[in-house]
């Protein structure tokens, strides 16, 4: 069974956790949970209410971590999940996890991106030159990190996929699925002997 890595930690988007993580599960895949430390992680709701002008937050599901981000080997993984919410903004200057997300670049695996996760993504130097989206409130950093930003729904560039926020799912998960299953097929094809 083909193993897919979910980054996360305390303050994220409970919907950007649990959706992914159940969808890649149901196609199959195993999802392992990473996060700082092995304890539970608090996770929350953020909403979209009238009247306000920025989202509101309140608690969320609570969730274990399968292993930390220390812990995690990135060849085992063909694809790599990141979450936004609140997490990514103190995450993302963890070593270990820099490390892990370089690595998924640097092998051109599936990176799947929603919402704040462009913070990692631009601490990590890994946007020069990339279109994506990402909630639009994380604009300025990731233009500021060399990216080309536009506002929709999804964005593919090469092995990255990228959605604003949980509304846009849907989109979000079935173009991180049409890359899982080349890169599926790819790994299965018989190699060449020299």
């Amino acid at each position: 069974m083909a193993k897919i890595l979910l980054v996360t930690g305390d303050g994220a988007e409970a919907l950007e956790v649990m959706y992914p993580f159940q969808r890649l599960t149901e196609e199959g895949y195993q999802v392992d949970i990473a996060s700082p430390t092995k304890k539970t992680l608090h996770l929350v709701v953020h909403d979209f209410e009238p009247g306000w002008e920025t989202y509101t937050e309140k608690p969320g599901y609570q969730i274990q971590p399968h292993i930390t981000f220390a812990e995690v080997k990135p060849d085992d993984y063909v694809g790599l999940v990141i979450p936004g919410g609140r997490a990514p903004e103190y995450i993302r200057y963890d070593q270990d996890l820099q490390k892990i997300v370089k690595a998924f670049f640097s092998a051109n695996q599936p990176v799947a991106a929603v919402c704040h996760a462009g913070q990692i993504l631009a601490t990590g130097q890994l946007l020069k030159g990339r279109t994506l989206t990402c909630f639009p409130m994380v604009r300025s950093e990731v233009i500021a990190a060399g990216a080309n930003y536009v506002d929709k729904e999804v964005v593919v560039d090469d092995q990255l996929v990228t959605s604003r926020a949980w509304p846009d799912h849907p989109a979000f998960m079935r173009e991180f699925l049409k890359l899982l299953r080349v890169a599926d097929r790819k790994s299965a094809a018989p190699k060449a002997i020299a």
